[in-house]
């Protein structure tokens, strides 16, 4: 069985035209206008294509095809996300959506009976505008009325000021928690956002893990001077503890990390800033990822041990704070069996491989086997208006997903 490719292309330009302005970035993010536009485009095209639908507490988008016969059992959920960061491509989060409202289409367009109800889902904020994966963890009972409370984005807007602008409840968000009862199977397709498919020539990508991770905001203090009359043997220079730790990095994944560890310094600030200063003060943030949690804690427990006796040796204090914490997870076998079999009986060539971003089948972990399907991101590009993905191996993800939808509703 096959998409209709010209209608999913289709979709997929016409909401890449939703938020996209005159530097070609799409600006679509969580909970602004733009966004509700894009929802509403959404619950429009469910409702052409029959599928009834309604918004969680979260403001989840939810499509679902049921049946007499299978109403009561647990149903199987396909998506991911149709926000962005600013200044985003087409395809992060929106293309998962739009092949699962395909998929759901075509089998309603069938009048197949699947054996489990079938559900598209869109959550909310997965990219990060008020702590990132809000409608996932909402869906997996991950929220809290302290999150709510508390969550702010960077221009000091409070989620719940920002929800009840929309006419919604905030902590009806609470509600949208599910039981593990009540789905069988979470999947989800994505574009890989690196190079490994494309530098391999790869339509498709089988997910064996999701990357953890550790964030933290590292401090180390020393003592601000004059850049001239300082000796260098008696400066606390706070940058040259950064520059220490930096050269520490290859040593500390050689000796606790593995070919799936990352560990990158992406933000660092010095202070006072004064080109004439010894820097008495340098923050930086440090991400680490590895799809096994011994390994994630080894990297950690190094990190810590290194940054204490780079402080020690160069008279500097050392402080962090663990911004977030992810767990890895696995993908489920017997889901990954079925992508495998699906993509060799298509006859695409396929990679199992780890994910080293996070993603909503993260969260979706905590109550539901999950799959994930990966398709190329050209040049491993993602969050950028020159994020793509050529349109045969959409096809062919969009194709595979609905064969394994099948496999697995049987």
């Amino acid at each position: 069985m096959e998409v209709k490719f010209e209608r999913l292309k289709d979709n997929i330009n016409t909401l890449a035209q939703i938020g996209r302005q005159e530097d070609g970035g799409i600006y679509r993010m969580a909970f602004t206008p733009k966004e509700q536009e894009g929802r509403e485009w959404l619950i429009q095209q469910l409702k052409l294509a029959n599928i009834p639908s309604q918004m969680d507490g979260a403001l989840n988008i939810v499509g679902r095809l049921e049946n007499d016969s299978n109403r009561t059992k647990p149903a199987i959920l396909i998506g991911s996300h149709i926000d962005t960061v600013p200044n985003a491509g087409a395809l992060d989060g929106a293309l998962g959506v739009l092949v699962a409202l395909e998929c759901l289409t075509r089998i309603n367009e069938e009048n197949i009976q699947t054996s489990f109800p079938l559900e598209m889902i869109a959550f909310s904020d997965e990219e990060g505008r008020f702590g990132g994966m809000f409608g996932s963890r909402a869906l997996s009972g991950q929220l809290n009325p302290g999150i709510l409370e508390e969550a702010t984005d960077l221009d000091g807007h409070a989620l719940k000021d920002v929800i009840s602008a929309l006419g919604f409840e905030p902590y009806k968000a609470l509600d949208a928690s599910r039981l593990s009862e009540e789905i069988k199977y979470y999947l989800e397709l994505h574009i890989e956002q690196g190079p490994v498919l494309d530098v391999e020539e790869l339509s498709v990508g089988i997910v064996t893990d999701i990357t953890g991770l550790f964030k933290w905001q590292v401090q180390l203090t020393g003592a601000a001077n004059h850049a001239g009359t300082t000796p260098m043997e008696l400066r606390k220079d706070a940058f040259m503890g950064l520059a220490d730790f930096a050269h520490e990095i290859p040593r500390i994944l050689d000796e606790n990390g593995s070919e799936d560890s990352r560990l990158t310094v992406g933000n660092a600030s010095l202070y006072p800033g004064s080109a004439n200063t010894v820097p008495g003060k340098v923050e930086f943030s440090i991400d680490s990822r590895d799809v096994n949690l011994e390994v994630l804690e080894e990297i950690k427990t190094a990190c810590r041990k290194t940054l204490s006796a780079i402080a020690r040796r160069r008279g500097l204090q050392f402080d962090f704070n663990e911004v977030s914490v992810i767990e890895p997870v696995a993908c489920n076998e017997a889901i990954k069996k079925s992508i495998e079999a699906n993509a060799k009986k298509l006859a695409y060539d396929y990679k199992l491989m780890p994910s080293g971003a996070a993603h909503d089948a993260q969260m979706m972990a905590k109550i539901a086997p999950i799959g994930m399907i990966f398709v190329p991101s050209k040049n491993g590009v993602s969050h950028s208006p020159h994020e793509w993905t050529d349109w045969h191996h959409i096809e062919k993800g969009a194709n595979l997903m609905l064969n394994t939808i099948l496999d697995l509703s049987k």
